[in-house]
Protein backbone atom coordinates (compact mmCIF):
# COMPACT_ATOMS: atom_id res chain seq x y z
CA UNK A 1 0.00 0.00 0.00
CA UNK A 2 1.47 4.00 -0.45
CA UNK A 3 1.62 6.87 1.41
CA UNK A 4 -0.08 9.61 -0.93
CA UNK A 5 -0.49 13.24 -0.79
CA UNK A 6 -4.08 14.11 -1.98
CA UNK A 7 -4.06 18.57 -1.80
CA UNK A 8 -7.80 19.71 -2.49
CA UNK A 9 -8.40 16.34 -0.56
CA UNK A 10 -11.45 17.89 0.48
CA UNK A 11 -13.14 19.30 -2.67
CA UNK A 12 -15.33 17.88 -5.37
CA UNK A 13 -13.25 15.00 -6.90
CA UNK A 14 -11.37 14.60 -3.59
CA UNK A 15 -14.11 14.00 -0.98
CA UNK A 16 -14.80 11.42 -3.48
CA UNK A 17 -11.25 9.91 -3.90
CA UNK A 18 -9.56 9.74 -0.28
CA UNK A 19 -12.47 7.58 1.37
CA UNK A 20 -11.99 5.16 -2.10
CA UNK A 21 -8.16 5.27 -1.29
CA UNK A 22 -8.44 4.39 2.32
CA UNK A 23 -10.70 2.02 1.94
CA UNK A 24 -8.04 0.65 -0.33
CA UNK A 25 -5.17 0.56 2.67
CA UNK A 26 -3.57 3.36 1.37
CA UNK A 27 -2.01 5.87 3.77
CA UNK A 28 -3.76 9.39 2.67
CA UNK A 29 -2.30 12.95 3.73
CA UNK A 30 -5.11 15.47 3.03
CA UNK A 31 -3.78 19.59 2.53
CA UNK A 32 -6.72 21.61 1.72
CA UNK A 33 -7.78 25.20 3.26
CA UNK A 34 -11.48 24.18 3.04
CA UNK A 35 -12.00 27.38 1.79
CA UNK A 36 -15.81 26.70 0.93
CA UNK A 37 -16.17 25.52 4.67
CA UNK A 38 -16.67 22.40 3.53
CA UNK A 39 -17.24 19.31 5.93
CA UNK A 40 -16.64 16.52 3.32
CA UNK A 41 -14.56 14.53 5.23
CA UNK A 42 -15.56 14.32 8.96
CA UNK A 43 -16.90 10.77 8.24
CA UNK A 44 -13.37 9.20 7.68
CA UNK A 45 -12.20 11.02 10.64
CA UNK A 46 -11.80 7.54 12.60
CA UNK A 47 -9.68 6.41 9.93
CA UNK A 48 -5.99 6.17 11.50
CA UNK A 49 -4.30 6.04 7.87
CA UNK A 50 -5.64 9.41 7.32
CA UNK A 51 -4.04 12.69 8.41
CA UNK A 52 -5.62 15.94 7.48
CA UNK A 53 -3.15 19.09 7.64
CA UNK A 54 -4.92 22.55 7.12
CA UNK A 55 -3.35 24.87 4.57
CA UNK A 56 -2.50 25.84 1.39
CA UNK A 57 -0.21 24.43 -1.53
CA UNK A 58 1.05 28.20 -2.06
CA UNK A 59 2.46 28.03 1.55
CA UNK A 60 6.29 26.70 0.93
CA UNK A 61 6.87 26.52 4.47
CA UNK A 62 4.06 24.30 4.76
CA UNK A 63 4.40 22.05 2.20
CA UNK A 64 8.08 21.73 2.94
CA UNK A 65 7.22 20.72 6.36
CA UNK A 66 4.63 17.62 4.79
CA UNK A 67 7.64 16.22 2.54
CA UNK A 68 10.00 16.24 5.33
CA UNK A 69 7.15 14.33 7.92
CA UNK A 70 5.33 12.38 5.64
CA UNK A 71 7.32 11.61 2.72
CA UNK A 72 4.85 10.45 0.23
CA UNK A 73 5.31 8.11 -2.91
CA UNK A 74 2.72 9.36 -4.65
CA UNK A 75 1.16 13.39 -5.53
CA UNK A 76 -2.30 14.20 -6.16
CA UNK A 77 -2.57 17.66 -6.72
CA UNK A 78 -6.46 18.36 -6.86
CA UNK A 79 -6.16 21.76 -5.10
CA UNK A 80 -7.37 24.40 -7.74
CA UNK A 81 -9.11 27.53 -8.29
CA UNK A 82 -11.72 25.86 -10.75
CA UNK A 83 -13.93 27.34 -13.39
CA UNK A 84 -13.27 30.44 -15.52
CA UNK A 85 -15.51 33.23 -13.72
CA UNK A 86 -13.50 32.06 -10.01
CA UNK A 87 -10.27 32.17 -11.83
CA UNK A 88 -11.30 35.74 -13.93
CA UNK A 89 -12.74 36.71 -10.29
CA UNK A 90 -9.46 37.16 -8.95
CA UNK A 91 -6.38 36.43 -11.38
CA UNK A 92 -3.20 36.64 -9.16
CA UNK A 93 -5.16 34.01 -6.62
CA UNK A 94 -6.30 31.62 -9.20
CA UNK A 95 -2.38 31.42 -11.10
CA UNK A 96 -0.42 31.07 -7.76
CA UNK A 97 -2.95 28.27 -6.92
CA UNK A 98 -3.22 26.58 -10.15
CA UNK A 99 0.17 26.85 -11.41
CA UNK A 100 2.36 27.54 -8.63
CA UNK A 101 0.76 25.62 -6.23
CA UNK A 102 0.97 22.46 -8.29
CA UNK A 103 4.59 23.29 -9.43
CA UNK A 104 5.53 23.45 -5.52
CA UNK A 105 3.96 20.18 -4.28
CA UNK A 106 5.12 18.23 -7.31
CA UNK A 107 9.04 19.78 -7.51
CA UNK A 108 9.31 20.57 -4.30
CA UNK A 109 10.84 17.68 -3.20
CA UNK A 110 14.52 18.99 -2.91
CA UNK A 111 16.96 16.13 -1.14
CA UNK A 112 14.07 13.69 -1.06
CA UNK A 113 12.71 10.85 -2.78
CA UNK A 114 10.97 12.19 -6.10
CA UNK A 115 7.25 11.03 -5.78
CA UNK A 116 4.87 9.77 -8.36
CA UNK A 117 2.11 12.84 -9.61
CA UNK A 118 -0.53 11.78 -11.41
CA UNK A 119 -2.37 15.66 -12.50
CA UNK A 120 -6.19 16.47 -13.59
CA UNK A 121 -5.81 18.76 -16.40
CA UNK A 122 -9.34 19.79 -18.09
CA UNK A 123 -10.46 19.08 -21.61
CA UNK A 124 -10.99 22.74 -21.65
CA UNK A 125 -7.44 23.10 -22.95
CA UNK A 126 -9.10 21.97 -26.26
CA UNK A 127 -10.71 25.44 -26.57
CA UNK A 128 -12.91 25.43 -29.88
CA UNK A 129 -11.52 21.84 -30.84
CA UNK A 130 -10.69 20.66 -34.35
CA UNK A 131 -13.88 21.80 -36.34
CA UNK A 132 -15.02 19.40 -38.81
CA UNK A 133 -16.67 17.40 -36.40
CA UNK A 134 -12.74 15.86 -35.67
CA UNK A 135 -12.26 14.21 -32.36
CA UNK A 136 -9.59 15.80 -30.06
CA UNK A 137 -7.17 12.99 -29.07
CA UNK A 138 -4.05 13.65 -26.41
CA UNK A 139 -2.01 14.54 -29.88
CA UNK A 140 -4.31 17.16 -30.75
CA UNK A 141 -2.67 21.15 -30.10
CA UNK A 142 -4.30 22.68 -26.79
CA UNK A 143 -5.73 26.05 -27.76
CA UNK A 144 -7.26 27.53 -24.27
CA UNK A 145 -10.02 29.96 -24.50
CA UNK A 146 -10.57 30.84 -20.67
CA UNK A 147 -7.93 31.94 -17.86
CA UNK A 148 -8.58 28.78 -16.35
CA UNK A 149 -8.06 26.47 -19.36
CA UNK A 150 -4.69 28.60 -20.13
CA UNK A 151 -3.39 28.24 -16.26
CA UNK A 152 -4.18 24.16 -16.24
CA UNK A 153 -2.10 24.12 -19.56
CA UNK A 154 1.13 25.53 -17.92
CA UNK A 155 0.60 23.71 -14.68
CA UNK A 156 0.34 20.45 -17.21
CA UNK A 157 3.26 21.32 -19.00
CA UNK A 158 5.53 21.83 -15.71
CA UNK A 159 3.86 18.31 -14.58
CA UNK A 160 5.19 16.45 -18.05
CA UNK A 161 8.70 18.40 -17.77
CA UNK A 162 9.54 16.99 -13.93
CA UNK A 163 8.99 13.69 -15.24
CA UNK A 164 7.58 10.77 -13.05
CA UNK A 165 3.90 11.82 -14.06
CA UNK A 166 0.51 10.88 -15.41
CA UNK A 167 -1.83 13.67 -16.82
CA UNK A 168 -5.47 13.08 -17.22
CA UNK A 169 -7.26 15.43 -19.10
CA UNK A 170 -11.39 15.39 -17.74
CA UNK A 171 -13.83 15.43 -19.77
CA UNK A 172 -16.93 17.76 -17.40
CA UNK A 173 -17.35 16.03 -14.57
CA UNK A 174 -20.93 15.75 -12.86
CA UNK A 175 -22.45 13.51 -10.47
CA UNK A 176 -22.98 14.08 -6.76
CA UNK A 177 -20.30 14.54 -3.93
CA UNK A 178 -20.38 15.66 -0.22
CA UNK A 179 -18.83 18.75 -1.71
CA UNK A 180 -20.78 19.33 -4.39
CA UNK A 181 -20.66 21.80 -6.96
CA UNK A 182 -23.88 23.38 -9.13
CA UNK A 183 -21.51 24.98 -11.42
CA UNK A 184 -20.79 22.39 -13.68
CA UNK A 185 -22.98 21.74 -16.74
CA UNK A 186 -24.84 18.70 -16.13
CA UNK A 187 -25.34 19.10 -12.11
CA UNK A 188 -26.52 22.61 -12.91
CA UNK A 189 -29.33 21.79 -15.63
CA UNK A 190 -30.61 18.74 -13.45
CA UNK A 191 -30.95 20.98 -10.77
CA UNK A 192 -32.67 23.75 -13.08
CA UNK A 193 -34.62 20.78 -14.45
CA UNK A 194 -35.64 20.28 -11.08
CA UNK A 195 -36.14 23.70 -9.60
CA UNK A 196 -37.71 25.40 -12.10
CA UNK A 197 -39.17 22.78 -14.94
CA UNK A 198 -37.70 25.23 -18.02
CA UNK A 199 -34.32 26.68 -19.68
CA UNK A 200 -33.09 29.21 -21.96
CA UNK A 201 -30.27 27.87 -23.71
CA UNK A 202 -27.47 30.34 -25.55
CA UNK A 203 -25.85 29.00 -28.72
CA UNK A 204 -26.61 24.85 -27.54
CA UNK A 205 -24.77 23.41 -30.32
CA UNK A 206 -21.67 23.55 -28.72
CA UNK A 207 -20.36 19.95 -27.31
CA UNK A 208 -18.71 19.03 -24.68
CA UNK A 209 -17.72 15.39 -22.79
CA UNK A 210 -18.56 14.36 -19.87
CA UNK A 211 -17.78 11.64 -17.01
CA UNK A 212 -18.64 10.43 -13.69
CA UNK A 213 -17.14 12.20 -10.22
CA UNK A 214 -16.79 8.39 -8.68
CA UNK A 215 -15.07 7.44 -12.46
CA UNK A 216 -13.02 10.29 -12.13
CA UNK A 217 -11.58 8.33 -8.99
CA UNK A 218 -11.68 5.27 -9.98
CA UNK A 219 -9.45 6.50 -12.34
CA UNK A 220 -6.73 8.00 -10.37
CA UNK A 221 -6.64 4.71 -8.50
CA UNK A 222 -6.82 2.91 -11.82
CA UNK A 223 -2.99 5.01 -12.49
CA UNK A 224 -1.61 4.24 -9.25
CA UNK A 225 -2.36 0.87 -9.77
CA UNK A 226 -1.15 0.88 -13.46
CA UNK A 227 1.84 3.90 -12.66
CA UNK A 228 5.14 2.01 -15.00
CA UNK A 229 3.32 1.08 -17.80
CA UNK A 230 1.24 4.29 -18.22
CA UNK A 231 3.80 6.95 -16.84
CA UNK A 232 4.89 10.60 -18.58
CA UNK A 233 1.60 10.00 -20.55
CA UNK A 234 -1.28 11.79 -21.26
CA UNK A 235 -4.95 10.28 -21.00
CA UNK A 236 -8.40 11.82 -21.95
CA UNK A 237 -10.80 10.78 -19.68
CA UNK A 238 -14.66 10.70 -20.26
CA UNK A 239 -17.14 8.62 -21.75
CA UNK A 240 -17.17 7.84 -25.13
CA UNK A 241 -21.04 7.85 -25.79
CA UNK A 242 -21.27 11.70 -24.08
CA UNK A 243 -19.83 13.53 -26.59
CA UNK A 244 -23.41 15.92 -26.46
CA UNK A 245 -23.88 19.34 -27.13
CA UNK A 246 -26.64 21.31 -24.95
CA UNK A 247 -29.61 20.69 -26.62
CA UNK A 248 -28.61 16.88 -26.40
CA UNK A 249 -27.97 17.04 -22.97
CA UNK A 250 -31.15 18.53 -21.98
CA UNK A 251 -32.76 15.72 -23.92
CA UNK A 252 -31.37 13.53 -22.30
CA UNK A 253 -32.45 14.97 -18.78
CA UNK A 254 -36.22 15.54 -20.24
CA UNK A 255 -36.04 11.47 -19.98
CA UNK A 256 -36.05 11.74 -16.69
CA UNK A 257 -37.74 15.02 -16.11
CA UNK A 258 -40.35 14.83 -18.75
CA UNK A 259 -42.12 18.33 -17.87
CA UNK A 260 -38.94 20.29 -18.13
CA UNK A 261 -38.96 21.96 -20.69
CA UNK A 262 -35.85 24.36 -22.57
CA UNK A 263 -35.53 26.54 -25.72
CA UNK A 264 -32.58 28.62 -27.68
CA UNK A 265 -32.60 31.59 -27.27
CA UNK A 266 -33.33 34.26 -30.39
CA UNK A 267 -31.01 37.03 -29.04
CA UNK A 268 -27.82 36.94 -26.95
CA UNK A 269 -24.92 34.40 -26.71
CA UNK A 270 -22.99 32.06 -24.19
CA UNK A 271 -19.59 33.62 -22.64
CA UNK A 272 -18.78 29.69 -22.97
CA UNK A 273 -17.04 29.53 -26.42
CA UNK A 274 -16.12 25.61 -25.74
CA UNK A 275 -16.57 22.85 -28.03
CA UNK A 276 -15.33 19.99 -28.87
CA UNK A 277 -15.84 16.40 -29.47
CA UNK A 278 -13.38 13.92 -27.40
CA UNK A 279 -11.73 10.19 -27.75
CA UNK A 280 -10.89 8.39 -24.78
CA UNK A 281 -9.62 5.34 -26.61
CA UNK A 282 -6.04 5.91 -24.83
CA UNK A 283 -7.22 5.18 -21.21
CA UNK A 284 -9.78 2.55 -22.06
CA UNK A 285 -6.33 0.23 -24.03
CA UNK A 286 -4.72 0.58 -20.83
CA UNK A 287 -7.90 -1.38 -18.87
CA UNK A 288 -9.82 0.94 -17.89
CA UNK A 289 -13.60 1.56 -18.33
CA UNK A 290 -16.10 4.37 -16.75
CA UNK A 291 -18.71 2.25 -14.85
CA UNK A 292 -21.40 5.01 -14.54
CA UNK A 293 -23.41 6.20 -17.50
CA UNK A 294 -24.93 9.67 -18.07
CA UNK A 295 -28.71 8.28 -17.62
CA UNK A 296 -27.78 6.99 -14.34
CA UNK A 297 -25.64 9.90 -13.23
CA UNK A 298 -28.34 12.02 -13.77
CA UNK A 299 -30.71 9.80 -11.77
CA UNK A 300 -28.45 9.88 -8.97
CA UNK A 301 -28.79 13.62 -8.98
CA UNK A 302 -32.16 13.89 -8.98
CA UNK A 303 -32.59 11.85 -5.90
CA UNK A 304 -29.16 14.13 -4.35
CA UNK A 305 -31.29 17.74 -5.25
CA UNK A 306 -34.02 15.44 -2.81
CA UNK A 307 -31.59 17.28 -0.32
CA UNK A 308 -30.09 19.70 -1.71
CA UNK A 309 -32.44 22.69 -1.90
CA UNK A 310 -29.81 25.75 -2.44
CA UNK A 311 -27.17 27.26 -4.13
CA UNK A 312 -24.61 27.53 -1.87
CA UNK A 313 -22.83 24.98 -3.51
CA UNK A 314 -21.81 26.78 -6.50
CA UNK A 315 -17.87 27.58 -6.98
CA UNK A 316 -18.14 31.58 -6.77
Amino acid sequence: MARILVTGGAGYIGSIMVPMLLSAGHEVVVLDNFMYRQNSLLDCCNNKKLVIIRGDTRDEKLTAKIFKDYESEYVFPLAAIVGASACEKDPLISGATNVNGVVNVSQGWIGMRSPRVIFPNTNSGYGIGQGNASYCTEDSPLNPISLYGRQKVEAEKAVLERGNSIVLRLATVFGISPRMRLDLLVNDFVYRALNDRFLVLFEPYFKRNYIHVRDVARAFIHCLENFEKMKDQIYNLGLNDANLNKWELCQEIQKQIPDFYFSESSIGEDPDKRNYIVRNAKIEATGFKPQISLQTGIAELIKGFQIIRNNRYANI
